[in-house]
């Protein structure tokens, strides 16, 4: 079998040995297509392969039609939103993504964007402390976790909404559970965004939501761009000074965000599976994944059911 690698933004050198050895160990053999500038570069490289793993590359319809053998595309990460789902599923193409191999990398980016933002961007006058203040996670998935487990280090108060995890799992993981999304902004001093982009969350973070913060509140945002509703975000910011935005993110609407100086913060790429054992952990994971399936059919993570 043939298993395409298509990284416009290539994994580490690492991550490909650790690839390679894993495909080339059941069989299969690795085409490496990194760096690529144009997608016409993509559409002549899957032509004939069984299998693709990609990072945030774009998955299309065209691509998907480009693809004559293409049997499983695993995205190397959480996220899966590059990749046309529904159309893959039309072609008997399964998807699946590599969920949790990020989640250690984005929960501490979390709170070196948090230290930096409450330390007043490190611009020499007196900053706060994260002790004691209230975190508020939304969604309690892998990373929501493992943002709790390093809040509890910094000795914050934590607490948790997750529509479709159990108040029982978050308590036993001793967070606060709470009964809404409202309550959380309500309560927390910080809040830290674990929501994908879904076509009930995108917009979500609006207006309304945010202006609950209590004064002084800081919203973080290491998830998706979409979930912001990024022209009622700027006009609560510049109605409440006293509020700060910090992500990994970088907004459409960057520039107008770059006026509120002082209270806002962007990475220039998103920078939350940036690290070397992120990288190595999804990049082995999705071809262990694909070998998987090609062994005994196992589609454990397919997301395009």
């Amino acid at each position: 079998m043939k298993v395409l690698v298509a990284t416009e933004k290539p994994f580490a050198a690492t991550a490909v040995e650790g690839i390679k050895k894993e495909i080339e160990s059941a069989g299969n053999q690795v085409i490496l297509l990194e760096k690529y500038t144009d997608n016409s570069q993509l559409l002549e490289a899957i032509n004939d392969v069984d299998a693709m793993i990609v990072r945030s590359d774009k998955v299309t319809p065209e691509v998907l039609d480009a693809a004559k053998a293409l049997k499983i595309v695993v995205r190397a990460g959480a996220g899966y939103d590059s990749i046309d789902t529904a159309y893959a599923k039309e072609k008997n193409i399964i998807v699946e993504n590599t969920p949790g191999q990020n989640s250690n990398a984005v929960a501490e980016l979390v709170f070196g964007l948090l230290v930096y933002a409450v330390r007043n961007f490190y611009n020499g006058k007196a900053g706060t402390e994260l002790k004691d203040k209230k975190l508020g996670i939304l969604a309690f998935g892998n990373v929501g976790r493992n943002v709790a487990r390093i809040a509890k280090g910094f000795g914050m108060d934590i607490y948790a909404y997750d529509a479709y995890c159990p108040a029982e799992a978050i308590e036993a993981a001793g967070v606060h559970a709470v009964k809404s999304q409202d309550e959380l902004f309500r309560t927390c001093d910080i809040i830290s965004l674990h929501i994908p982009a879904t076509p009930e969350t995108k917009d979500s973070i609006d207006y309304r939501t945010v202006n609950q913060l209590p004064k002084g509140g800081i919203l973080i945002n290491t998830a998706r761009k979409e979930v912001i509703n990024e022209p009622e975000l700027i006009k609560l910011l510049s109605e409440r000074a006293d509020l700060k935005y910090i992500t990994d993110i970088k907004p459409d609407a960057d520039t107008d965000f770059q006026q509120l100086e002082g209270r806002y913060f962007t990475t220039p790429k998103k920078m939350g599976a940036q690290t070397a054992e992120a990288n190595t952990n999804a990049g082995i994971a999705a071809a262990k994944q694909i070998n998987a399936f090609f062994k005994d059919g196992c589609t454990k993570y397919q997301v395009n059911k």
